[in-house]
């Protein structure tokens, strides 16, 4: 059964860093690219940033480049978003998810049950 576990948010002021970890359990986790997704209060999902399976390619939505970064431990079998500089407009419910890639494409066929990361004074 395939496993995503997200932790490490919280409350934190503008300005500030957090990281957030996701444990993964139940697949070959070095095969597979992942990604994390975020959804603030009262808007829908954006997707914040991808790795690739090798950990050598990374991707970032202009909203967070410079700020994040994504890094993953394939011997932890562990997913991380290094956060810095937060802004209140970061605030939202972060997800990792697994990429899969088929035929018709990709798409995220995995989530966790993701981590709140609220930014305010």
């Amino acid at each position: 059964e395939v496993q995503l576990v997200e932790s490490g948010g919280g409350l934190v002021q503008p300005g500030g860093s957090l990281r957030l970890s996701c444990a993964a359990s139940g697949f070959i986790f070095s095969v597979y690219a992942m990604s994390w997704v975020r959804r603030a209060p009262g808007k829908g999902l954006e997707w914040v940033s991808s790795i690739d399976s090798g950990g050598s390619s990374t991707k970032y939505a202009d909203s967070v480049k410079g700020r994040f970064t994504i890094s993953r431990d394939s011997a932890k079998n562990t997913l991380y978003l290094q956060m810095n500089s937060l802004e209140p407009e970061d605030t939202a419910v972060y997800y990792c998810a697994k990429d899969y890639c088929g035929g018709a494409g990709c798409s995220l066929d995995y989530w966790g049950q993701g981590t709140q990361v609220t930014v305010s004074v």
